[in-house]
Order: C-alpha cells, then sequence, then structure tokens
C-alpha cells in the first residue's frame, strides 16, 4: 500500500470526486500506471480554478484508489485523458500551512511549494495519517489496517 499526493486546482478536484475518478499531470497515464487498488491519494490544490490566480494551498480531497486499470475518456475532440477509479472519503478542504513544520516529505519549509512542482508524489505513511485526520476527522489508520488485513485474507485464502 503507498500513498500519494496528486496536484490540481480545486475546481478540477471537485470534478474528480463528483465523477469517482483521480486525472493526474493533464490526464497522463504514466503517474496512475504506478497506483494500484487500495492505494490511498490526497489531492492538493495550489489554485481555486485552472489557470486562476486566487490561491488555495489546501488539501482538498481524500480517496482509495478502487480502478484496477488505467483508462482514457475523451473529455473533448482529441482530448483523451486517463483517468482511474478512486472512492473519495467524505472531508473537509484543510490549509497546508500549518501542517508544513509537521510534513516530512517537504524538506524545505521555506520554499515548500517546490515539492509539488511535478503534479504527483508519493508521501511516508506518516504523513499521510496527519493530513487524513485533520481532513476526515478520524485516524485513517484504523481504516488502512482494516483493508490491508482483509487483502492479506485474500491472498491467503486464494
Amino acid at each position: 500500500m503507498k500513498f500519494w499526493i496528486g496536484v490540481a486546482s480545486r475546481d478540477h478536484v471537485l470534478n474528480g470526486i463528483d465523477g469517482g475518478y483521480c486525472q493526474l499531470c493533464h490526464g497522463k497515464a504514466q503517474p496512475l500506471q504506478r497506483m494500484n487498488p487500495g492505494d490511498w491519494i490526497l489531492y492538493y490544490s495550489s489554485t481555486e480554478k485552472l489557470g486562476g490566480t486566487e490561491p488555495c494551498q489546501k488539501f482538498t480531497a481524500i480517496g482509495e484508489v478502487t480502478g484496477d486499470c488505467v483508462y482514457e475518456i475523451e473529455m473533448a475532440p482529441g482530448y483523451m485523458p486517463h483517468r482511474r477509479d478512486v472512492l473519495f472519503l467524505s472531508a473537509r478542504s484543510v490549509d497546508i500551512r500549518p501542517l508544513i513544520p509537521q510534513l516530512s516529505f517537504i524538506r524545505d519549509k521555506t520554499h515548500w511549494g517546490s515539492v509539488f512542482r511535478f503534479g504527483f508524489l508519493e508521501i511516508p505513511r506518516v504523513d499521510f495519517v496527519l493530513v487524513a485526520t485533520k481532513m476526515t476527522g478520524v485516524d485513517p489508520t484504523v481504516a488502512i489496517d482494516s483493508y490491508q488485513n482483509r487483502s492479506e485474507q485474500r491472498v491467503a485464502l486464494a
């Protein structure tokens, strides 16, 4: 099980929540192919709207990867972005600034935004748990451990 952060404007994240999918790096397949069912994704939104200037700077979604495969969908003529199915949890947006000192994946606390520049990154479980707890109000490790135990039981039965 791995933990990821995807970077997208808040309006695009809301589209993904509504549709039950994640789309990363303007629709590229490669980041999605690194994910597996049972992995978890947080979304960080630096802006409210794609191409906009209104800052958001919040974690805006959390979900579990459920899709077995990456697929394409035609959004517009000639534009076929790749997606992967995600079950999003009910969560509130959380400002990143108070969390920066505690997040280990942000090594340079002064230039903290640079870690998001590639649009997709893997993070340690401890950082995921910190953000997820702030977003959902509960410790997600219980659900994660429960899922992992169910997966191990399915493997043992096979």
